[in-house]
């Protein structure tokens, strides 16, 4: 049994070491190109220079492979190269379907378990020549692409459950309604949970109610940010792709890039996820208490022109990074760097 957990813990840093590039790739991108252009209220972000736009669409781009090269490279880790494509075609659907980083891990084990069990039939001698190039991609991404799309249903009926239920809340407490929205933005960091949250205070400002969007504009920033610096303050803890990774953790945090923390909640769901979200919790609770309001559908601090109680609302990010960095450096352990990534010189690999 606790090999089965080191094997599939292997098998995730091997799709979160290929994947941690893209995110810096993208998110970087994504944050120069914002924060050379700023927000305005009621819009958000308005990139309007040409070659700041290009920038934020490469940025973007690069962003929208993040998912599909985790769920691949994890896949990559089970099967060899014959889970690559499965697994890339199974993030790719994560994402079409809104599951987010959490559907991109389920697409790539189901992928990569998927193919190794193909690869294990028993096929005549004739057959076995195209099963890596045809049987072996063509019959797993079927049986990912069928998963995937049956498990969409229940997401997106889950996701209207989770909006009409922050709608009922809207009318009671404040505090209570920021601390479960701050949990669920921290949750997925762009995925169904973070996108209900997002986009409910989004609404709200259209009503001309800033002050659901404040908490949440705090929230979104705290995971990027608190990781980052977690792994500044305790770098034996983190390995060399998670501390190269929590220095555009940071850049993005400043811009209201939630997922710059993705590659720490892949890498160690267990301990990262539940930090991050006791931290915009906290931060986003801090927030509706001092009556923070954000005039703009974005977060970080990169808002903090058009926010209402500019104090409060770094009192508020500095109070939930500082309870997600004392957290997650209290539950994690030294780690030593191991080399997850599978060197084509250095693995041999089974195309049969």
């Amino acid at each position: 049994m606790k090999d089965e957990v080191k094997n599939l813990r292997s098998y995730l840093m091997t799709g979160v070491s290929y994947m941690i590039p893209i995110v810096v790739i993208g998110g970087v991108l994504i944050a120069l190109s914002i924060a050379l252009s700023g927000v305005e209220a009621g819009t958000g972000a308005n990139v309007t220079n040409p070659f700041l736009q290009k920038m934020l669409n490469v940025g973007v781009k690069a962003f929208g492979l993040m998912v599909p090269v985790l769920a691949g490279f994890i896949a990559f880790g089970i099967a060899d190269r014959p889970g690559i494509a499965p697994g890339l075609v199974g993030g790719a659907l994560a994402n079409e379907i809104g599951a987010g980083f959490l559907g991109g891990i389920i697409a790539g084990f189901v992928a990569g378990y998927t193919a190794r069990w193909v690869k294990s039939w028993n096929v005549p001698k004739q057959i076995r020549p195209i099963m890596p190039i045809f049987v072996i991609p063509l019959v797993t991404t079927g049986i990912v692409g069928i998963i995937m799309y049956i498990i969409g249903t229940p997401i997106s009926g889950f996701m209207n459950f989770m909006t009409e239920g922050l709608k009922s809340m809207s009318t009671g407490n404040a505090v209570f309604l920021a601390i479960v929205m701050g949990a669920m933005i921290a949750f997925d960091m762009g995925g169904p949970m973070n996108k209900v949250a997002f986009m409910f205070a989004a609404a709200m400002i259209g009503e001309g109610v800033y002050t659901v969007m404040g908490p949440v504009a705090v929230a979104i920033c705290i995971p990027p940010l608190a990781m980052g610096t977690a792994a500044l303050l305790k770098p034996k803890k983190y390995t060399e792709a998670e501390k190269e990774a929590g220095k555009g953790a940071i850049a993005m945090g400043l811009i209201g890039i939630t997922e710059g923390a993705i590659p720490f909640a892949a890498a160690d769901p267990v301990r990262v996820i539940p930090s991050i979200m006791v931290g915009s919790a906290v931060g986003a609770a801090v927030a509706a208490i001092g009556k923070v309001g954000d005039h703009a559908p974005h977060g970080g601090p990169i808002v903090l022109p058009v926010v209402d109680n500019k104090i409060m609302f770094i009192i508020a990010v500095l109070v939930g990074m500082a309870v997600t960095v004392i957290m997650v450096n209290t539950l994690k352990k030294e780690v030593k760097e191991e080399k997850y990534e599978k060197e084509s010189d250095e693995v041999s690999i089974d195309f049969n």
